[in-house]
């Protein structure tokens, strides 16, 4: 294996992890407004509140040691991208401005909605940081789908010596194809956040997560499906149906074992129906990287954009020695924080509470 096709894997891999740790993450930020109200039953609006204010604390504890350490891995793809492929990074970067301009900047929200929520102890702060959250989840969970979906289906790129230059527009990246890929990373993070939930949980929240997570998971089954068929019946190689496979078996398996409420084979169907994706569109794009729909001499591939063998040698053994230490340091940060969680664990003033003088103060605003 020449070091491109090697770094070409490596980057896929990169992705691979990212989307099956931060796509829960995604998943549980996108599920806050649906798992976070609280609970039917005789309440008093003032309960009501508490209970609603301490099920959401305990919908983002469930990610709390964990979702910074999952965004390393985007910045590992980045830095790897850029190193190793400046060309597909420059190209990429810049044809894709607005959509990853957008996925940047929710990231952002997210990040400080996360950190700065309970900085201040009352009600309307704790729900804008909310809709931060919502935010900043649901969008990278579309448009990473969106974004992806376009380098296999072919943008307009036009090498003009010594660059490849995009020549479209924003409206380009936005068509069925590729929309659809957007509504598959959804769905599946959805489903992936929801199984994560009731990993995590016990008591009333377990039972209201399996509940979201097995309606999901047959949504993400017919949605998937459609990608999955479509990517393979259009960019797909013979030797690629068997990816389309695993994709698929890894989604059922999710939709068998949340109806037996199984979380723990239900997670790790969603993470290896992610995984089979993603190494999907990347075995249909190798050796290519960006394909161009102006023609083939426009395309981009891993060897008219790779950095000079002297770099990739150095890069090689660089992540040799660190890859090991990361991973290692990451499992036993999981290990550590493996235990489920009741909304009994979560200190009121850990939610912000008691509530008693915000909410009076909310309500005669």
């Amino acid at each position: 294996m020449s070091l491109e096709a090697f770094w070409f894997c490596v980057i896929a891999v990169l992705f691979v992890g990212y989307f099956v740790l931060e796509g829960f993450d995604f998943g549980v930020g996108m599920l806050m407004p649906f798992l976070g109200r609280h609970s039917t039953g005789d309440l008093t609006p003032e309960q009501a509140r508490a209970e609603g204010d301490k099920r959401r604390r305990l919908i983002i504890n469930t990610i709390g040691p964990v979702w910074d350490g999952n965004e390393v891995w985007l910045l590992t793809a980045g830095g790897a991208l850029f190193a190793a492929f400046g060309g597909w990074y420059a190209t990429m970067f810049s044809g894709f401005y607005i959509p990853l301009f957008l996925i940047l900047l929710a990231l952002i929200v997210r990040v400080c909605a996360i950190e700065w929520r309970p900085k201040i102890n009352d009600v309307k702060w704790r729900r804008w940081c909310d809709v931060g959250i919502g935010i900043g989840s649901w969008v990278p969970a579309l448009l990473w789908g969106v974004a992806f979906a376009n380098l296999l289906r072919g943008v307009p790129v036009e090498f003009r010596d010594p660059n490849h230059v995009y020549t479209g527009g924003f409206w380009n990246l936005l068509n069925p194809y590729s929309l659809v890929g957007g509504l598959t990373t959804l769905s599946i993070f959805l489903t992936h956040g929801a199984i994560f939930i009731a990993l995590k949980t016990k008591g009333q929240m377990r039972e209201d997560a399996t509940k979201m997570a097995a309606a999901l998971a047959i949504a993400t089954l017919v949605i998937g499906g459609t990608f999955l068929v479509w990517t393979q019946l259009s960019y797909g190689k013979d030797w690629t149906w068997a990816l389309v496979v695993v994709a698929a078996l890894g989604v059922l398996v999710a939709v068998i074992a949340t109806q037996l409420r199984r979380e723990g084979i239900a997670f790790l169907g969603t993470a290896i129906g992610i995984a089979g994706t993603v190494a999907l569109l990347f075995s249909c794009l190798f050796p290519n990287v960006m394909i161009s729909t102006l023609g083939g001499e426009n395309t981009l591939t891993i060897y008219n954009t790779s950095s000079s063998h002297y770099t990739l040698v150095v890069m090689t053994w660089a992540a040799a020695f660190m890859t090991p230490v990361v991973i290692a340091y990451q499992a036993w940060s999981y290990w550590v924080f493996r235990k489920r969680m009741s909304i009994d664990d979560v200190p009121d003033k850990a939610a912000g509470l008691p509530l008693s003088t915000d909410v009076v103060a909310a309500e005669h605003k």
